[in-house]
């Protein structure tokens, strides 16, 4: 590769500016620059802009896309844009808005008119933003991407040459590439002749690149994605890499005169409900950390994997290894570890039975309510069968929590919701309710874009239950007004204490705790003895947790704090526990193998 007909290779680090406070973006892109790389990627995700139809895209504030990629280019780095629209990133659907997959007729990723005219709209807004950011008018943005490692889901080279016309038309004049599986196979699916094809891999780069030479002639080879490390699903194990193992693997393609970007750099954080999920028989759903073992830490913090791809760097571009800046070797000011005692506030089935009801004769999913994210209350009145019955969910997505006659029962998920849950019964009516939760919309595969909620049906044993009420739960509104809704806004008589481990609550629902800060920094909160649900600090919604793990703690970045009280509201849905906790260092849950075999 040339540049100012000098050669030149791209040597980037991945980082989401929608994965990071707005307020720590300078420092995360200063940690990225002494790491030696000369390229910022990033994705831009559409549902992050435009969560509602309707509405025009936003780009203020967090969703400040312009000031971001300015930050970079005055930090003297080039810049990648991936707009997708789809780009996957362990992100809520993908990227896409649940409006724009919720239209059944809607062939996703595809030439479809009616996929076509909702992604047209979409960079009718977003390639004007991007287009004066270019190169060739003074700004640092070098390369965009043309939709996202599209072989491994189709085969519409129709399409793909759209997506590269639609950036074409609108001002784009840049280098364009493709991104996709080093093999044979995700070239024939993602790749076009006349667009530059780039690789995402986590080893046997060199294989790939010798596809490359055969395939793609005279084309300089870029991994787009190398995987340093790799994401967590809750229920299992913490995934790392060795830093000396994946810095050999990046130190092998430098070696051939590639160029390569870390997937991720940086990885940030999942915050409130954007954490996608997976699917292999049953949802995967994403933790909130998006840490991905990356050479910076989710909370900046710098590990011997920054220090491994450091010298490589600096070592391919002929540069002498000059020390990491003070500041930034610092380490990262954290609070006071403290206990603080949690109260209980209202109920779990207080709370969803106080929306207004939506009435149905079969239940209707997050879709037809115009839900994205959140929690749907379904309620129903049906005859159970003398001796007891099986309360059965067809197409249930995620997670339902289910009480008969104010008596919960139990939970069911997409892997057991057909074979059912038993319940008892004499031959009598009895109120049914069944609160469903979204884990995470699916981010890859085929069943992108797949609803929420019950998508077909409730039966006791094989007879369906009719005549249906749903109360929608989105719990991205602000805290106030969906504690307002239950009448009950007060954060309870809590302070703090050093007590230890409490006994867990009975009754599931909200609770609320505060700690004070003199001087606000990075903090860590652990929530021992609850189970699974929500947390807000000073009404931010911070994401997700859940005691199955690997994460045991969520990132507090000291934006989000205050000088004086802080207040902790948590949601569970499983039960609750009595005290929270700030830790000084992340807890991401025990290390299982690395993820290496499983990366290409």
């Amino acid at each position: 590769m040339r540049r100012h007909d000098k050669p030149h290779r791209i040597i980037a680090g991945a980082m989401h500016y929608f994965r990071i406070h707005p307020d720590q973006w300078q420092d995360r892109i200063e940690r990225l620059v002494s790491m030696g790389v000369n390229t910022l990627d990033t994705y831009v995700a559409w549902n992050f802009h435009q969560p509602a139809k309707g509405i025009a895209p936003d780009f203020d504030g967090p969703r400040d896309l312009t000031r971001f990629i300015r930050l970079a280019g005055e930090a003297g780095l080039d810049v990648i844009v991936r707009p997708g629209p789809y780009i996957c990133a362990e992100w809520d659907n993908g990227g896409f808005p649940a409006w724009v997959t919720a239209d059944p007729r809607m062939v996703l990723r595809s030439s479809d008119p009616l996929f076509i005219a909702a992604v047209e709209s979409w960079f009718d807004v977003l390639i004007p933003v991007l287009a004066p950011l270019q190169w060739i008018h003074g700004g640092p943005i070098v390369a965009l991407q043309v939709e996202n490692e599209y072989g491994s889901y189709g085969d519409d080279a129709r399409y793909l040459r759209w997506n590269r016309k639609a950036l074409l038309d609108r001002g784009i004049t840049e280098m364009l590439f493709t991104a996709d599986g080093g093999t044979d196979y995700f070239l024939d699916g993602g790749s076009l002749p006349e667009v530059w094809a780039a690789a995402t891999l986590g080893s046997r780069g060199e294989e790939a690149d010798a596809t490359w030479k055969r395939r793609r002639p005279g084309e300089p080879f870029f991994t787009v994605e190398f995987w340093n490390g790799w994401f967590d699903h809750w229920g299992e194990d913490h995934h790392t890499r060795d830093a000396q193992d994946a810095s050999a693997e990046v130190k092998k393609i430098l070696d051939l005169s590639g160029s390569v970007c870390l997937y991720m750099a940086h990885g940030g954080t999942n915050f409130g409900l954007t954490a996608g999920a997976n699917h292999d028989g049953v949802i995967q759903p994403t933790v909130t950390s998006y840490d991905s073992d990356a050479p910076i830490g989710e909370d900046g913090s710098l590990g011997e994997k920054y220090h491994a791809m450091r010298e490589i760097f600096f070592q391919a571009q002929g540069r002498d290894l000059t020390p990491v800046p003070d500041h930034l070797q610092e380490q990262v000011p954290v609070l006071d570890e403290q206990c603080f005692e949690m109260a209980q506030g209202v109920s779990l089935l207080d709370f969803v039975r106080a929306g207004e009801a939506v009435v149905s004769v079969k239940p209707l999913s997050f879709e037809e309510l115009g839900l994205d994210r959140g929690l749907v209350h379904y309620q129903a009145s049906a005859v159970l069968p003398r001796g007891g019955g099986f309360l059965k969910i067809g197409g249930l997505h995620d997670r339902a929590y289910v009480w008969i006659g104010g008596r919960y029962v139990g939970v069911l998920h997409d892997g057991n919701a057909r074979d059912g849950i038993a319940v008892p019964g004499d031959g009598n009516l009895e109120t049914l309710e069944i609160l469903v939760e979204n884990q995470g919309r699916i981010n890859y595969g085929p069943f992108l874009g797949q609803g929420k909620g019950i998508l077909e049906g409730v039966f006791v044993n094989q007879r369906l239950v009719f005549h249906w009420e749903q109360r929608v739960v989105n719990l991205e509104r602000p805290l106030t007004q969906l504690l307002a809704a239950t009448g009950n806004c007060g954060f309870g008589d809590v302070g703090s204490h050093a007590g230890g481990p409490g006994q867990s609550a009975a009754v599931p629902g909200f609770f609320h705790g505060q700690f004070h800060v003199s001087t606000p920094a990075d903090t860590h909160l652990a929530l021992p003895g609850f189970g699974k649900g929500v947390v807000w600090i000073n009404g931010f919604l911070l994401g997700r947790f859940w005691d199955i793990g690997p994460q045991v703690t969520l990132y507090i970045p000291s934006p989000l704090l205050v000088v004086g009280t802080n207040i902790v509201t948590v949601l569970d849905y499983e039960g609750g526990g009595t005290y929270g906790q700030l830790r000084n260092k992340p807890d991401l849950g025990i290390v299982g193998v690395s993820h290496v075999e499983d990366l290409s």
